[in-house]
């Protein structure tokens, strides 16, 4: 079985909420809600992945020593493994945009399961069910 590595990354703010992303149409799963990160490319370190895919999902830059490591998932899907790091990051630059078409929600750690989160997009704030799995 091919085994899939993705990382993710548990944005925190300074009211201590995290960011979530939804799967746009058309992508596998999509209208899930996710953290943001994506699929280590060969040659790439975990921390280089994040790095990449925050700035290129929601328009940030982080400092690989803003990244910790925080825990991991592991799932047999059909045709693959996913293996996917967690890390969790306080500290970037810039403000948080959804680049490509995504819906973004800020919800408090405790709530992720059960939170109504408020969703914002292209400066647009409206109410979304999280999608818990």
């Amino acid at each position: 079985m091919k085994l899939t590595l993705v990382v993710a990354c548990a944005l925190v703010d300074v009211d201590k909420r995290v960011l979530i992303a939804q799967r746009p149409e058309g992508k596998t799963l999509a209208g899930l809600w996710e953290f943001p990160g994506g699929k280590v490319e060969p040659g790439e370190r975990p921390e280089q992945t994040l790095i990449r895919e925050l700035h290129e999902e929601i328009g940030i830059t982080v400092s690989e020593a803003c990244l910790a490591p925080l825990t991991f998932a592991s799932h047999a899907y059909d045709d693959f493994h996913l293996l996917m790091p967690l890390y969790i990051c306080r500290r970037w630059e810039g403000s948080v945009i959804a680049r490509e078409g995504q819906q973004l929600a800020w919800v408090r750690a405790n709530k992720l399961r059960d939170a109504t989160p408020t969703i914002v997009m292209r400066g647009q704030k409206r109410e979304a069910r999280l999608n818990a799995g």
